[in-house]
């Protein structure tokens, strides 16, 4: 069972995207404010990360990210420190936004994106992570194509291959959405050149410096309106439940 008494490594949220699959709803708000049973959908994965012993999160924000700290300001009402780093007048993506942020972070921290609900032990990830020592972690999901398209080929506990544009039979794992990382990693890309964070994954995994872990709890997401209503009939019935 994890400890929940001491603190988890600082968690990077990707909260960055235009969410453009989930317009209109986003027209006026980013996706992280998106109603999902009665909560905006980031304050769901606040409270998650806080119960897993997180004490504080940056939020790589772009796309109407001043309505985020507007609504969640520092944090200290929901009994979390909350940071912001902003992409500026260009949108950086998932790499470059994690390069911004670095003033923020320290020598190793969680990343995970922005619309993704991930009820995993994190404790686990990352002591998975330090055993490793290696530069980076992918958490992989046995998905077999069914809440996404999987994307990874993961055999005896590491990953053989990882491609989100050409994917084979033999990927039944899917990138679960949990990463963990050096900060040297990201100390070594351009500040403010847009990266992707598949990308970084990719390189890791070319130098051999990648780890893997594998949860068996399944993800929810809100990037598309199919994920959304997924999302909002499970934490009404965890409600209930």
């Amino acid at each position: 069972m994890s400890d929940y008494s001491s603190e988890l490594m600082p968690v990077v949220i990707l909260a960055g995207g235009q969410a453009t699959r989930l317009r209109p709803l986003t027209d006026r708000i980013p996706k992280a404010l998106v109603d999902v049973a009665g909560c905006p959908f980031l304050w769901h994965q606040l409270e998650l990360l806080k119960h897993h012993g997180a004490r504080r999160v940056v939020l790589a924000v772009g796309y109407l990210g001043k309505l985020i700290q507007e609504h969640f300001g520092d944090g200290s009402e929901m009994g979390i420190e909350l940071q912001y780093s902003f992409d500026g007048p260009v949108l950086l993506g998932t790499g470059g936004a994690i390069r911004q942020a670095l003033p923020l972070l320290p020598d190793k921290f969680f990343v995970l994106y922005g619309d993704s609900y991930l009820p995993c032990d994190y404790r686990a990830v990352a002591e998975a992570f330090r055993r490793s020592g290696r530069r980076g972690l992918m958490t992989v999901f046995r998905n077999d194509g069914l809440f996404d398209t999987s994307n990874v080929q993961f055999e005896d506990g590491r990953i053989v291959r990882y491609d989100k544009q050409n994917r084979t039979p033999a990927m039944r794992h899917v990138d679960y959405g949990l990463g963990a990382f050096d900060r040297n990693v990201f100390a070594e890309l351009p500040v403010g050149q847009n990266c992707d964070l598949a990308d970084i994954y990719q390189s890791l995994l070319e130098d051999g410096t990648l780890a893997a872990f594998e949860v068996h709890e399944r993800f929810y997401e809100i990037g598309s309106p199919e994920g959304l209503r997924d999302a909002i009939q499970f934490f009404l019935t965890k409600r209930l439940g």
